[in-house]
């Protein structure tokens, strides 16, 4: 397993940025699939971005243009910049890493994107 922490996150202004970043608490550079997940209040988790070991990435329709994903395997650490945000882009942020047998969560970081 790997432990994930998240940070980053805070209030900001419509049209703002921010960056997130995911700590490993090991090597992030075999695991298969890192990605961020993000759960607004009343709404079920949803998919945001994920990069593969590949370095190949893919992204919600609603971010695509204005997030990215990037991963620093020398860091151990997954970030995800966020450009342009929008009051809908308000959630808690989680950071997942996939492999076979291995599913991990990070606690989450708050996002709050004000009008």
């Amino acid at each position: 397993q790997v432990q994930l922490v998240e940070s980053g996150g805070g209030l900001v202004q419509a049209g703002g940025s921010l960056r997130l970043s995911c700590a490993a608490s090991r090597s992030i550079f075999r695991i298969n699939e890192m990605g961020w997940y993000r759960q607004a209040p009343g709404k079920e988790r949803e998919l945001v971005a994920v990069i593969t070991s590949g370095g190949n990435t893919n992204y919600r329709d609603s971010v695509k243009g204005r997030f990215t994903i990037s991963r620093d395997n020398a860091k151990n650490t997954v970030y995800l910049q966020m450009n342009s945000l929008k009051p809908e882009d308000t959630a808690v942020y989680y950071c997942n890493a996939k492999d076979y047998g291995m599913n991990a969560w990070g606690k989450g970081t708050l996002v709050t994107v004000s009008s």
